[in-house]
């Protein structure tokens, strides 16, 4: 019975170091992985500050102004504008655009509404010989230069409203509409000739001018807008053929000559080959 004895406190003792053993190597081993942990957070949350302290100087700021005496010129033209599939849209551009700009190959349509540009050159359009439509409203053009629209073969629509205008340029042969709405242009400032060879022109608008006659209009035009200007008399010729009793005109359908001190009742015969009578005074 002794060795019994002997045998079986031995095997308690050797248990108890066992399980004793095994418990701290357990907190040893969990000592070890918790400040694995914290050494691990601690340089994560080092990161995320050094990430934030850095953000403001490597993020790109968009609002960055041009530097003083910046001319936007300068920049490329889709940085400036808004640049889709043949089509530029250049309105109201900050800081001011003063000039045309550079376009693309291939540029079909451009919209350069309200902006500062002054003057349209010959160069201005280079060999951007697609362009199908133009519109320059709003912005202070005062001049344009001979042979500036001379290239543009397909153009068929140009806008140059609300500028401020004392002639006009030779246009576009293939144009179908055409606004010089609110400038300054007079009757000299218009060559007689000026729309005759637009054998396409169907609409022409040159109201709140300072005309003092109506020009000569293509026999192709339908809507002609000339009101509020000086016009203070019309002629048997200014829309039919005083040679030609027989005349009719078919395509206008739209005239506006109201605002002007001409008094058409004054005038029965100039509008006999029309369908419908110009609207205006006629007492």
């Amino acid at each position: 019975m002794g060795t019994r004895q002997r045998m079986l406190v031995s095997a308690v003792i050797f248990a108890s170091w066992v399980l004793s053993a095994s418990g701290a190597h357990y907190h040893t081993h969990r000592h070890h992985r918790l400040q694995d942990v914290a050494l691990t957070e601690e340089t994560d949350v080092r990161a995320q500050r050094n990430k934030r302290a850095l953000l403001p100087a490597d993020t790109p700021d968009d609002s960055t102004p041009l530097p003083p005496g910046g001319d936007p010129s300068d920049l490329p033209t889709c940085l400036l504008c808004v640049c889709l599939t043949g089509s530029v849209y250049c309105e109201e551009v900050d800081p001011d655009m003063t000039s045309v700009p550079t376009l693309p190959k291939e540029t079909n349509y451009l919209y350069a509404r309200y902006n500062k540009i002054k003057k349209i050159t010959a160069k201005d359009f280079g060999d951007i010989v697609t362009l199908k439509r133009i519109d320059f409203t709003g912005n202070i053009i005062s001049e344009i230069e001979d042979g500036a629209f001379a290239k543009l073969t397909m153009l068929e629509e140009l806008s140059l409203a609300e500028n401020q205008l004392v002639k006009l340029p030779m246009l576009p042969a293939k144009l179908v509409s055409f606004n010089a709405n609110h400038n300054k242009l007079r009757t000299k400032g218009i060559k007689s000739n000026a729309f005759k060879k637009l054998s396409k022109l169907a609409h022409l608008y040159l109201a709140h001018n300072e005309l003092e006659a109506v020009p000569l209009i293509p026999e192709t035009v339908r809507t002609l807008h000339v009101q509020n200007n000086n016009i203070s008399s019309v002629t048997p010729d200014t829309f039919c053929k005083s040679n030609d009793t027989y005349y009719i005109r078919p395509n206008m359908n739209e005239i506006r000559m109201d605002g002007n001190p001409v008094i058409l009742g004054q005038y029965p015969t100039s509008f006999i080959c029309l369908q419908s009578l110009p609207i205006g005074r006629y007492q």
